[in-house]
């Protein structure tokens, strides 16, 4: 297969279609009734995909941990010290509602099935929010999913000392019923062969002398959309919510399972235009050229073309 490559760009670019020839023997260790189980609401996702995209990214991430582990085992004979290798950090960034969670939940699955059986863990940004009551007294709750409203530095701390190889390190955990940290709660992630970070701003910059919690990662992946695809998936995802989840009588949002279908529509494109749409064009997208690979989604919420950092 020839792939063209600018020169004046980082990246080689391939349509769906020369990805998934990169797929050569990688099995396909899912069935449909697990593939349903890591769907995100209002994901349409298929076996077609995972098999067309998923697997040739399998393989690359297979060859790109083994490099990795390569280079640190090269840089600990040069110090003379021994010791676990350190940890293999993947990143996952993208806009709400692009499908980034269904990315980093299916990652988790497929990369745990490799042959050598890494372990492999995964944590979303959303446990380093700062709790509501944080946020209210800072008056930024309205800009929830913005990075100031992040424990920035609990999360840098966190995944350095999980790179470090800490036997045990914990993070808080987040409720999306609750809309809020939940007190006392911990996930605590023990020596993973594998940690995926998943959220909306894991490739921001740090502020001078800093640093990011990308420093830390050994890739990264950004989920792409144009942004009337994913406003349209978001209020399409909010309407199913409606009728799902938010009628939990333990849920933040329960009262809006009551408006109308008419006033949830245009609440959900005011929340849409006014911060999820904001916060992608100004703190979100500028971050993808620093991904190492780009998955650009098409209209029906597949993956269409796959942009691959070289240099």
């Amino acid at each position: 297969m020839a792939v063209g490559w600018d020169a004046a760009t980082p990246y080689v670019e391939l349509s769906r279609e020369q990805w998934s020839e990169l797929r050569k023997n990688t099995p396909l260790t899912l069935t449909e009734d697990e593939l349903e189980e890591l769907r995100g609401v209002d994901d349409p996702i298929d076996l077609a995909e995972v098999t067309d995209v998923y697997l040739p990214l399998t393989r690359l991430l297979n060859l790109h941990f083994t490099g990795a582990r390569q280079r640190n085992a090269a840089v600990s004979t040069f110090l003379g010290t021994g010791g676990e290798p350190a940890p293999y950090i993947l990143g996952i960034a993208g806009s709400v509602a692009v499908g980034k969670s269904t990315t980093a939940r299916l990652l988790h699955t497929l990369l745990a099935r490799w042959p050598e059986h890494p372990r492999v863990e995964l944590i979303t940004t959303d446990s380093f929010l700062y709790p509501n009551k944080v946020l209210a007294e800072r008056d930024i709750m309205h800009r929830k999913g913005f990075p100031e409203s992040y424990d920035r530095r609990a999360l840098v701390r966190f995944v350095a000392d999980v790179k470090a190889g800490l036997p045990e390190v914990t993070a808080p955990v987040y409720s999306h019923l609750e809309y809020d940290i939940v007190p006392g709660a911990a996930q605590t992630v023990s020596r993973p062969d594998i940690l995926i970070v998943e959220g909306l701003n894991v490739l921001q910059p740090a502020p001078p002398a800093a640093l990011a919690v990308n420093d830390y990662f050994d890739f990264s992946i950004y989920v792409d959309a144009k942004v009337e695809h994913v406003r349209e998936w978001y209020v399409d995802r909010f309407h199913k919510l409606r009728r799902t989840a938010f009628e939990d009588p333990k849920s933040y949002f329960r009262h809006l399972a009551e408006m109308s279908d008419e006033e949830a529509t245009a609440f959900a494109k005011d929340v849409w235009r006014d911060i999820n749409e904001r916060n992608l064009l100004e703190n979100i997208a500028p971050t993808r050229g620093r991904a190492g690979l780009v998955l650009h989604k098409g209209a029906n919420h597949s993956i269409r073309r796959v942009r691959l950092r070289r240099i």
